[in-house]
């Protein structure tokens, strides 16, 4: 699956990127923008099951329709600080290329169409404390609302994914320890009665 805007033909040959249907939301009190091609959905806040060992900006996992999905807190991620987990706070379930991960933000505000002739280049002289990788350009929503649109190949770097799925190994792996414990307790309790049957017999 393709990202964002930087995949998008340039228009008319200058500095402009092609229109963008983005999914906005806010994080520390920035409004942030990624393609909606990359959101597979978007889910309220559910507490998570915290993974030992990890780095800091992953929360932990938690499980959807069967599926265990680790969940990261992108405000640590991109270095800002973290909101208390409220009513507003929502989990963006996103997908890069073969992977899947959520991502905390503080809320998930609307999706638009923006422009080709209203997305920029990430300007040189851009004073934000957020990694210049992690920026894939910059959206001008009106004269004094600018959104900043974050590449989600960069934020989840191969590295990062390589951690994140092998916490998702363990986890499922350590849930599957867990189930046949279970069941082979279970079928222990069932021969013991039945074993029990017999010699009442």
């Amino acid at each position: 699956m393709t990202s964002g805007v930087k995949n998008e033909e340039k228009v008319n040959g200058d500095d402009t990127f092609g229109e963008q249907q983005l999914v906005i939301f806010k994080v520390a009190g920035e409004e942030f923008g990624v393609n909606i091609n990359e959101v597979k959905e978007i889910i309220r806040w559910e507490e998570v099951t915290r993974i030992p060992n990890s780095e800091a900006y992953i929360k932990g996992v938690i499980n959807l329709r069967g599926n265990i999905i680790v969940v990261n807190d992108l405000a640590v991620k991109l270095g800002l600080p973290s909101k208390t987990i409220d009513d507003d706070t929502r989990i963006l379930v996103v997908e890069v290329g073969e992977n899947t991960v959520g991502m905390i933000v503080d809320s998930a505000t609307e999706v638009i169409r923006l422009s080709g002739d209203d997305i920029r280049e990430t300007p040189s002289l851009i004073t934000s404390t957020i990694d210049h990788d992690f920026i894939e350009g910059v959206g001008l929503l009106d004269e004094k609302r600018l959104l900043t649109l974050l590449d989600l190949r960069q934020v989840l770097e191969s590295e990062d994914f390589e951690k994140i799925l092998q916490n998702q190994r363990n986890v499922e792996q350590n849930i599957q320890n867990t189930k046949d414990i279970k069941e082979g307790e279970g079928k222990t309790k069932t021969n013991k009665k039945y074993k029990d049957k017999q010699e009442l017999e």
